[in-house]
């Protein structure tokens, strides 16, 4: 096995970390990670790999180190994995709709006002 430096925890893996497979096949590197800041809970990482950013759930990750992420799957489970999109990219679909409520929003309060 590799030397992958000390054990660390989530808050601070670095952007660009590799990322490893059970089987030791590097599959990509984090984009980010994934948690719920109020209750300190890991939900996963946004990896970037050849086909794509994909997600990473939480009960997937073996271990963190310094220098290397180690999953429990293997490079062909990790195939399978999520494809996770921008976050612009899912505001974007959704403005339409959002310009849409904004004006019946606006519609109905200047029909309240003139009753």
């Amino acid at each position: 096995m590799e030397d992958y430096g000390h054990a660390i925890g989530y808050n601070v893996l670095a952007r660009g970390t590799p990322v490893r497979s059970s089987d030791g096949i590097a599959i990509g590197t984090v984009r980010r990670v994934q948690d719920n800041a109020r209750e300190h809970i890991f939900d996963g990482i946004v990896i970037d790999t050849p086909d794509g950013r994909r997600f990473v759930d939480a009960p997937e990750v073996t271990r963190i180190f310094e220098r290397a992420v180690v999953l429990t799957i293997t490079a062909e489970e990790a195939l399978g994995l999520p494809e996770q999109g921008s976050a612009v990219a899912e505001r974007m679909r959704n403005a339409a709709t959002v310009r849409r409520v904004k004006r019946l929003g606006r519609s109905m309060r200047d029909r309240w006002d003139r009753r």
